[in-house]
C-alpha cells in the first residue's frame, strides 16, 4: 500500500500557478527524495499533504485517507520536521520534546533519551537560547522518538553540522528498516543520493522526472578518464562525447549513456592503457536538467 498518493494536484494563489498536475507516490518502507530549486513547489506540496492548505484541483491521500478532510486522523501517524523550527521559548528543550510526544500519546522515555544522547543535545537549556542547529535537533528527536508510520521532512538538516547530519542519516535508515516511510525534501543532493530509494524532481510547479537513480541515469552522462597509446583527440568529433580534456596524457570527458558502447569501440582501437568510468551522480543529473532548460530559456 502506498503511504502517500498525489494525483494531478494543482494549486493556484490568485493568478500564480504554484503547482501544475503534480503526481507521485511514496510506498511503504521507502525513502522518497523530493528535490528542486527554491520556489519549485516543494513546500507548497508538503503544506497540501499536511492539510494546511487545500489543493485547487486534484487529489492527495495519506494512508488512503484524504489529506484535507481527514487531516486530524492522519496526523496521529505522521511526524513532520520543517527546515525552520519555532519553539516555546520559555520551556526547556526536554520539556518541548515531551510536549510534542505527549500530544501524540507516544512518550517512550528510553527512545527519547537515546536520541538526545545521539544528537548531543543539552535538554535542560531554555528553548529560546538554542541555536538554529539545536532547534532542528529538538524537532528531529521529537519526530524519531515517536511511533509515527510516515516522516515528512522538509530540509530537516538545515543548520546541522556534518557529524549530526550522519546521525540524522542513521535515524532515517533505522525507520526504513522498521518498514516506515519517509518523504525527504532536501537541497543536499549527496544526502538524497545516499538515503533515497526513488527521487522526484520538481521545477516551476511541475514534476519533470521521477524514478530510481538508475532509472534517471539515462538522462545524463557517464564520466570517463582514459589513457591511450594513440592520440584520442578524434573523440571530440564522436557523437555523444562532451567536454573532452587532455591533462598529463589522460583524457577526461563525458559521454551520453546511450552512446557508451560506440565510444568504447572507438577507444579500443586507440589502445587503452588505463580507464576509469564513473556513473553519473544525482548532482550531474540535477545540474544538467536545469542548465539545459536555462539555456533553452535564454535562447
Amino acid at each position: 500500500m502506498n503511504r502517500i498518493e498525489i494525483n494531478k494536484v494543482s494549486k493556484k494563489f490568485g493568478s500564480f500557478q504554484a503547482l501544475n498536475n503534480v503526481e507521485f507516490e511514496v510506498r511503504e518502507g521507502e525513502v522518497y527524495g523530493f528535490i528542486g530549486p527554491n520556489g519549485a513547489g516543494k513546500s507548497t506540496t508538503i503544506r497540501i499533504l499536511l492539510g494546511i492548505i487545500q489543493a485547487t484541483s486534484g487529489h492527495a491521500t495519506i494512508f488512503g485517507k484524504d489529506v484535507w478532510k481527514d487531516a486530524v486522523e492522519i496526523h496521529r501517524k505522521v511526524a513532520y520536521v520543517p527546515g525552520d523550527v519555532h519553539l516555546w521559548e520559555n520551556l526547556t528543550g526536554g520539556e518541548v520534546i515531551d510536549t510534542f510526544l505527549s500530544l501524540k500519546g507516544q512518550l517512550n522515555k528510553t527512545k527519547r533519551d537515546h536520541l538526545i544522547d545521539l544528537f548531543q543535545l543539552d535538554p535542560k537549556k531554555k528553548a529560546g537560547t538554542y541555536s538554529k542547529g539545536n532547534r532542528q535537533k529538538i524537532a528531529l528527536i521529537s519526530a524519531f522518538a515517536s511511533e509515527s508510520e510516515l516522516f515528512i521532512l522538509d530540509e530537516p538538516t538545515s543548520g546541522l553540522d556534518p557529524l549530526m547530519e550522519k546521525v540524522f542519516q542513521q535515524c532515517v535508515e533505522e525507520v526504513k528498516k522498521q518498514g516506515k516511510s519517509v518523504l525527504l525534501s532536501s537541497h543536499i543532493l549527496s544526502e538524497v543520493e545516499k538515503l533515497c530509494d526513488r527521487i522526484g524532481i520538481i521545477r516551476k510547479g511541475e514534476m519533470i522526472e521521477s524514478g530510481t537513480l538508475d532509472d534517471l541515469r539515462h538522462l545524463t552522462r557517464t564520466n570517463i578518464r582514459v589513457e591511450t597509446e594513440k592520440s584520442a583527440s578524434i573523440l571530440g568529433d564522436v557523437p555523444g562525447v562532451h567536454h573532452l580534456f587532455l591533462d598529463k596524457g589522460v583524457y577526461s570527458f563525458q559521454v551520453d549513456t546511450e552512446r557508451l558502447s560506440e565510444v568504447m569501440k572507438e577507444l579500443s582501437q586507440l589502445g587503452i592503457k588505463s580507464i576509469e568510468s564513473n556513473p553519473p551522480t544525482l548532482e550531474d543529473l540535477f545540474m544538467r536538467h536545469y542548465h539545459s532548460e536555462d539555456q533553452l530559456n535564454k535562447g
